[in-house]
């Protein structure tokens, strides 16, 4: 490769270091930081971001990129020249000062959102939410966009996505779901989640959780499962994966199911190629495609009829008494409960996507500057009323539930629905390759699917777009029918109707 090209590398895979300690100072905010730390550690991710910006806009990137333009390129060289223009282009259009800016405020408003969350104190967050919502105004501003400021910000974490796009797509997802709810809220014997209700300690789902992990694949020699406020998982390279959890100890579904979407998030993280760690075309493609491995593992593995059989089991090693008698079509029921709730990551999966949908228009609505800060506890009342028709008794179970916002990760939500659609997409492609699939499921033998990701999506890195990796999978664009036709099967067969 030419010298150019070396040079380049090693700009980006030092801006890409720098970016990881600024993640590994967010990580130990969330899990380790003491509280009065987070005025220094404001500060800190602040430098950082102020470090990354100036590099990433460094002229001197520039010329290389625009040489390695004109070079005859392919594979991963020309992803990485690619990817590295697209963040480039939009760095360039940011001021210095407003990137340390949104690094300090993300950092004081993750701290005060944690404290206001746990004593349901709206006003405590309101003012940091305020600043960071002008911030990210600012940023749109900055940046530029067709249609509407949202654009600008959902393009950070789905290149090339646009709202008044995805808005059709939800729109006919929505159409697709409101009758599966209302046929299942009429159904004669609805299932009960109640077996995942009673007292299971922490201790407890921690060993469960890391059971179900090692079975994914999850490297622990390459990862670790930590508590945090909300769960999330930190990628600082493929042989560093954090991940968090946290356990209710009255409902041992949230603490279950949080490990298995995290654990999703974590393999791919740990799938990603190798030998091109620290490049831009060796990142994941977009968080629509890493939602899907999230939602992946959470529901089409974790929710299934075949995964039943082997969790059954597990769970009367674990609790003998509790479920001496359980079994996995009981589970299955269950885990499978269509009822809706208030909590978005507790969501069933018919109404899941409802909260995304929501939130989406409430976030256009406050960058567009249809409704501001003070406004948002009553919209997500009304919201709520209209989508789910429940009423949202605190803040902390409406507004305050999400910790996205705290960061200022306007246009984050919508991959949660995009990563639900790939989801049943790749899933179905992987049952066409795996005819074993199903049986492997139910013997607990998970890493055939793994590896089965490893090849498809994981080790592809960024080498293609979203949607044309989607295209290459699965033969098909993305399309609201894959996921329609999982959920008619599986409610079919629960609730006993023909949707």
């Amino acid at each position: 490769m030419s010298a150019a090209y070396d040079q380049f590398l090693t700009c980006v895979k030092e801006i890409h270091d720098l970016g990881t300690a600024m993640g590994l100072l967010e990580w130990d905010q969330e899990v380790f930081m003491p509280p009065r730390g987070v005025a220094g550690r404001a500060r800190q991710r602040a430098s950082l971001a102020a470090l990354v910006h100036d590099k990433t806009v460094d002229p001197a990137l520039g010329d290389l990129i625009d040489t390695l333009q004109d070079a005859k390129l392919d594979g991963f060289a020309a992803a990485n020249v690619r990817e590295m223009k697209r963040l480039r282009d939009r760095a360039v259009r940011l001021p210095r000062e407003l990137v340390a800016e949104l690094a300090r405020c993300g950092s004081l408003s993750q701290q005060a959102w944690v404290a206001a969350r746990e004593k349901d104190d709206w006003q405590g967050f309101a003012p940091h939410l305020a600043r960071l919502t002008d911030l990210k105004r600012q940023e749109a501003e900055a940046v530029g966009y067709e249609e509407e400021p949202y654009n600008a910000l959902l393009d950070e974490y789905e290149p090339g996505a646009r709202a008044s796009q995805l808005m059709v797509l939800f729109t006919e997802l929505r159409q697709g779901l409101v009758p599966m709810l209302e046929a299942v809220r009429n159904a004669p014997n609805p299932p009960s989640d109640t077996l995942f209700k009673g007292s299971f300690t922490a201790g407890d789902q921690d060993q469960l959780g890391r059971r179900v992990l090692t079975a994914m694949g999850f490297d622990f020699e390459a990862g670790r499962l930590d508590i945090s406020a909300h769960p999330f998982t930190q990628g600082l390279g493929p042989e560093d994966v954090r991940i968090t959890t946290r356990y209710h100890e009255e409902d041992l579904a949230s603490g279950l199911y949080a490990n298995l979407h995290e654990g999703g998030h974590a393999l791919y993280e740990m799938g990603l190629p190798l030998d091109h760690a620290g490049e831009p075309a060796g990142q994941s493609v977009s968080l629509g495609i890493h939602e899907s491995q999230s939602r992946l593992w959470e529901n089409l593995v974790g929710r299934s009829e075949a995964f039943m059989d082997w969790l059954a089991p597990l769970l009367r090693e674990i609790w003998p008494t509790r479920f001496a008698a359980l079994e996995p079509a009981e589970l299955y029921r269950a885990a499978n409960t269509v009822r809706p709730s208030l909590v978005r990551i507790e969501a069933d999966e018919v109404t899941y996507n409802l909260h995304i949908i929501l939130r989406m228009e409430i976030e256009r609505a406050l960058v567009a500057g249809d409704v501001d800060v003070a406004g948002l506890p009553t919209l997500w009342r009304e919201k709520v009323r209209e989508y789910l028709d429940l009423e949202v008794p605190t803040d902390r179970e409406g507004v305050l539930q999400d910790i996205h916002w705290a960061f200022g990760l306007f246009g984050y939500f919508p991959t949660y629905a995009l990563g639900n659609l790939y989801a049943s997409t790749f899933f179905a492609a992987a049952g066409r390759d795996l005819p074993d699939l199903e049986q492997q499921l139910g013997q607990g033998q998970l890493l055939p699917l793994l590896a089965w990701l490893r090849t498809t999506i994981h080790g592809r890195g960024s080498l293609l777009p979203a949607s044309e990796l989607c295209r290459d999978v699965t033969g098909d664009d993305l399309r609201c029918e894959p996921f329609l036709a999982h959920l008619r099967r599986k409610l079919n067969r629960i609730y006993n109707l023909d949707i």
